[in-house]
C-alpha cells in the first residue's frame, strides 16, 4: 500500500490523484468539449433552419473564397456566442480551433481579427430570412388548444437597447440629448411583434428613440391576417390605427390612451362596466404622420367597447383599467375573457426579458450599425430556436408552453449540444432528442397567478461616481464621500 511522505499512516489513495494529472484530465475533457459543442449545436438546431439557404456559396464576391472560417462555422460560432451570454469572439476562436485539432487539420491563428471579419461577411438579408422561417415554423406548429377564444392573438410592444459608443453607432441611433457628449451610449428602440400561443418573435421594428412607438409598429402590419388579434398597451391605442386594422379584418384589444375620458353612461350597455360606443373621428393633428388624404379615407365613426376591470391585487399600480376592443360579441368574448387576455399582455415583458437579460441583448457589443442589425437578427434566430424547442417539449408531454422555463431550455440546449454528433445514428440522436425534451418538460416555472412583478432593484448599486465629462477630461474623485 503506498503511503504518503509526511503522514505515513495514511493511504495516499485517500487524498487522491495528484492535481496535476487531474488538471491534464480536466484540459482533455474541455478541448473535446470545445471541440464537439460547435456543429452539434447546429446537428440540434440545423433542422429548424434553411441551411441550404444561410449557406449557399455564392459565385463570387464576398464568401466566395475557401476560408477557414467557412459561412457555417461561422454562423455557429456567432450563434454559440448569443446562446452563451457575455461569451467573447475568442472563445468562439478556441472553439474552431479545437475543432480543426480533433480533425487532425492545421491549427488556425489565435487572433479574433479573421473571424470578426467572416461575421462581418454574413449576409443580413439572408439571417433575416432564416429568422422568418423561424416564425414561420412556429406559427404552422402552434396547436389550436393554445389559441384564444379559437384567435391567433399578436401582441406589440417596444422596448430599448444599447450598444458601444461609437461615432458610426451615434450617427445611426443618438444617445439621449440630455446626457454631455462622451458620458452616454447610443441607444436604439425596438418594437416587436411576439405571438401570445407560442412565444415566438414574428417580426421587429429597429429605429432610434425619437420615433414613437405608435408609429414603428405600423410597418408590421403586413404580417396580421385577418381574423388575429392585436394586443396591446394605451401606447398604440388611437382612432385611426384601430379604424385601419379593422379595415384589414383584425380587431384589437388595448388599454384606452389616457387622454380620451371614458363615460359609462353613453352608449349601448352589455353588463357591468361593459358598453358598445361609437367614436367619431376625430380632426387630424398637426404633427401626424398620415396626409390629409389618408386621414380623409378613414371612416368617419366606429363602434368600439368599453370594458372596465378592476385589478384588486397588492403590489400592482393600477386598481382600474378600461379596455378599448372592436370585439363587440359579448357572447363570444366575454368581458372576463378580455380582461384574462390583457392580463397576459404581461408575457411580452417576459419575452423581452428572455432576448434582452438571458440572451444578452441589452447591451449589445458590436461597433458599427451593420453589425449590430446582424447582431439583433442573431439574438432573433437564437431566441426562435429555444421557443421551437420549448414548442416541442410542450406538445410532447401535453403542458403549457408559457409553464417551461426559456432559460432552463437555453442551458439544456447548450450542455447538451455535444451529444448529438454525427457518428450516432438517427435512432440514437432521437432517443437522445426525447430524452431532452422530458428533461425540459419537467423543468415548469411555478404557476403564480396574480403575481406582483414590480420593476424595483433589490440590490444596490456601488457607490462609484458618475462620468459627468468625457473620459479625457474626467476627474477623479480621491475619496467616494467627496464627489
Amino acid at each position: 500500500m503506498l503511503t504518503t511522505t509526511f503522514l505515513p499512516n495514511f493511504p495516499r489513495t485517500l487524498f487522491g490523484s495528484a492535481k496535476s494529472k487531474m488538471a491534464d484530465v480536466l484540459a482533455t475533457k474541455k478541448l473535446e468539449f470545445a471541440s464537439k459543442s460547435l456543429l452539434e449545436l447546429g446537428s440540434l438546431l440545423g433542422r429548424f433552419l434553411p441551411q441550404e439557404k444561410i449557406f449557399a456559396k455564392p459565385e463570387q464576391g464576398p464568401g466566395s473564397k475557401e476560408r477557414i472560417y467557412t459561412p457555417q462555422v461561422t454562423f455557429w460560432g456567432f450563434l454559440h456566442q448569443v446562446l452563451t451570454r457575455g461569451m467573447p469572439c475568442r472563445d468562439a476562436v478556441r472553439k474552431v480551433q479545437a475543432l480543426f485539432a480533433e480533425r487532425g487539420k492545421e491549427i488556425p491563428d489565435s487572433g479574433t481579427s479573421a473571424y470578426c471579419q467572416a461575421r462581418a461577411r454574413l449576409d443580413n438579408d439572408r439571417l433575416l430570412e432564416a429568422q422568418a422561417h423561424l416564425a414561420g415554423w412556429l406559427e404552422a406548429h402552434t396547436s389550436s388548444s393554445h389559441l384564444w377564444c379559437g384567435k391567433d392573438v399578436k401582441v406589440f410592444d417596444g422596448t430599448g437597447i444599447s450598444m458601444p459608443d461609437t461615432v458610426a453607432n451615434q450617427g445611426r441611433w443618438p444617445q439621449n440629448a440630455s446626457q454631455k457628449p462622451g458620458c452616454g451610449f447610443p441607444a436604439a428602440k425596438i418594437v416587436g411583434c411576439f405571438s401570445l400561443a407560442s412565444g415566438g418573435l414574428l417580426e421587429w421594428t429597429l429605429s432610434d428613440q425619437f420615433h414613437h412607438e405608435s408609429k414603428l409598429w405600423r410597418e408590421m402590419w403586413d404580417l396580421l391576417r385577418p381574423g388575429d388579434v392585436a394586443l396591446t398597451d394605451r401606447g398604440f391605442c388611437s382612432f385611426d390605427a384601430m379604424a385601419q386594422l379593422k379595415g384589414r379584418e383584425v380587431d384589437t384589444v388595448m388599454r384606452l390612451h389616457q387622454r380620451r375620458k371614458p363615460d359609462f353612461r353613453k352608449g349601448k350597455r352589455l353588463g357591468n362596466g361593459d358598453r358598445i360606443q361609437v367614436w367619431k373621428r376625430p380632426p387630424r393633428p398637426k404633427d401626424h404622420w398620415m396626409s390629409a388624404e389618408e386621414w380623409a379615407g378613414l371612416p368617419e365613426q366606429l363602434e368600439v367597447r368599453l370594458v372596465r376591470m378592476f385589478v384588486q391585487v397588492p403590489g400592482f399600480r393600477t386598481t382600474e383599467i378600461i379596455l378599448a376592443t372592436t370585439l363587440l360579441d359579448a357572447e363570444k368574448y366575454p368581458a372576463e375573457a378580455l380582461c384574462e387576455l390583457y392580463l397576459k399582455r404581461w408575457r411580452v415583458e417576459l419575452y423581452f426579458r428572455d432576448i434582452k437579460v438571458m440572451l444578452g441583448m441589452d447591451v449589445l457589443r458590436c461597433l458599427s450599425p451593420a453589425m449590430i442589425e446582424k447582431e439583433i437578427s442573431m439574438h432573433a434566430i437564437a431566441y426562435n430556436a429555444i421557443r421551437a424547442i420549448m414548442l416541442e417539449a410542450a406538445l410532447e408531454h401535453h403542458v403549457a408552453p408559457e409553464r417551461l422555463s426559456f432559460k432552463g431550455t437555453t442551458d439544456t440546449v447548450r450542455e447538451w449540444a455535444s451529444l448529438f454528433s454525427d457518428q450516432k445514428s438517427k435512432r440514437e440522436r432521437r432517443k437522445l432528442y426525447g430524452q431532452m425534451l422530458a428533461v425540459i418538460a419537467e423543468d415548469l416555472v411555478p404557476d403564480r397567478p396574480w403575481r406582483s412583478e414590480p420593476r424595483a432593484k433589490k440590490r444596490r448599486p456601488k457607490t462609484y461616481q458618475l462620468m459627468t465629462a468625457p473620459r479625457g477630461e474626467m476627474l477623479v474623485s480621491k475619496s467616494r464621500r467627496s464627489k
